[in-house]
């Protein structure tokens, strides 16, 4: 991939660990740099370390959070001095309406006839309904997105959003959320037949009640085949000691292995038969595809129908533990139809859900908006 003659400038709210291999990866594809604009999170938010980059450069923003829940607001008081001083040919930033300081970032960037893009989730409820409250509200949003040369979207539900509220979806680009580089290795070998120690089930990510961990709990725990799986919860949260206690209570075949990262991370994944994601999120399910895991994944913010088809797993209904146990119970029942969906997860992130094809659409939008 030639790069991109530019120098680019990211604005982020805050900068989790996961995004690292992606900044990382874009920068390479910049000429003249890539400078990353996030600050901390609030004290209550369970987002984990903040990223150490390589390639790009982390400036750090002065997060003013005001407000919460869906009141909630974000002001970045340095985002212009941040601007004088990197000089971006383009910016990229969170497509939130919520983070008061973007547009006179994208303001500064028009002044000097530098485009702007946004990237984001998409924009729930696009479709616009009665009443004058309502009415309003839609007109905000539209017209805060109606400020950028282009949308990126994480996934196509996002995209669908994005183009409701009348976005040109010529300018819309959908670069499917993942934060693990396509695989290179051969897929993981495993066991084709369960011994008496049983499968294991495997959930990775933060420990917190939108994640409903203790679904999977009180599903297995609800499973009548044998031999039932082990559950391996690997993460750390504020919700880890009422979970330990739960797991006692209801599943204590249950071994929490804490935070882990790099290698270690990888041998869980490795070592599981199934992983499940119960809860919200998404990203953690492109990282056990690319160990060719097959997966079992709630519905939930769009991103998850991108990621999981009946070829590589199960979506199930938010909330149900019923479907939960009976996709678990499923999955297990068959080691041989396993095996194969975890090929096909293994094939999908190698061919396309990954980090490069991230970057490769990443590439597309800004050089679409510079031509």
């Amino acid at each position: 991939m030639t790069k991109m003659p530019i120098r680019l400038g990211l604005q982020q709210r805050v900068l989790p660990a996961y995004r690292a291999a992606f900044f990382d990866l874009l920068a390479a594809q910049c000429g003249h740099g890539l400078s990353v604009f996030a600050g901390d999170p609030r004290m209550s938010e369970a987002v984990g370390a903040t990223a150490v980059l390589e390639n790009a450069l982390h400036i750090q923003a002065s997060n003013r959070h005001l407000l919460n829940g869906r009141f909630y607001f974000c002001w970045q008081s340095n985002f212009i001095s941040w601007l004088d001083h990197w000089q971006p040919d383009v910016l990229i930033v969170e497509a939130n309406p919520r983070y008061l300081s973007t547009p006179s970032a994208v303001r500064w960037m028009r002044r000097r006839k530098r485009p702007v893009l946004a990237w984001g989730l998409g924009a729930p409820g696009s479709v616009k309904r009665g009443g004058i409250v309502k009415g309003a509200f839609h007109l905000w949003r539209q017209s805060f997105f109606n400020q950028f040369d282009a949308l990126i979207a994480y996934s196509r539900q996002g995209a669908r959003e994005y183009a409701a509220l009348g976005f040109s979806e010529e300018r819309i680009f959908t670069a499917t959320n993942a934060v693990a580089p396509r695989p290179t290795g051969d897929l993981p070998t495993r066991r084709g037949a369960f011994d008496d120690k049983g499968p294991v089930v495997l959930y990775v990510g933060r420990l917190t009640a939108r994640k409903r961990i203790e679904l999977l709990l009180r599903a297995c725990a609800s499973i009548n085949s044998s031999p039932k799986p082990i559950v391996w919860i690997v993460g750390d949260g504020p919700e880890r000691e009422r979970l330990q206690n739960i797991a006692s209570e209801t599943y204590p075949d249950t071994h929490f292995w804490g935070a882990l990262h790099g290698e270690a991370l990888s041998e869980r994944y490795q070592a599981a038969d199934l992983f499940v994601l119960p809860g919200t999120g998404g990203l953690a399910v492109q990282q056990a595809m690319s160990h060719g895991l097959p997966v079992i994944v709630a519905e939930a913010d769009g991103t998850q129908a991108d990621l999981v088809n009946k070829t590589n797993g199960w979506l199930v209904q938010a909330g149900r533990q019923d479907l939960l146990a009976s996709a678990i119970e499923d999955a297990l029942g068959d080691v041989e139809s396993l095996r194969a969906k975890g090929q096909c997860a293994y094939q999908i992130t190698k061919e396309k859900v990954n980090i490069e094809n991230m970057v490769a659409v990443f590439s597309q939008a800004i050089m679409s908006v510079l031509e």
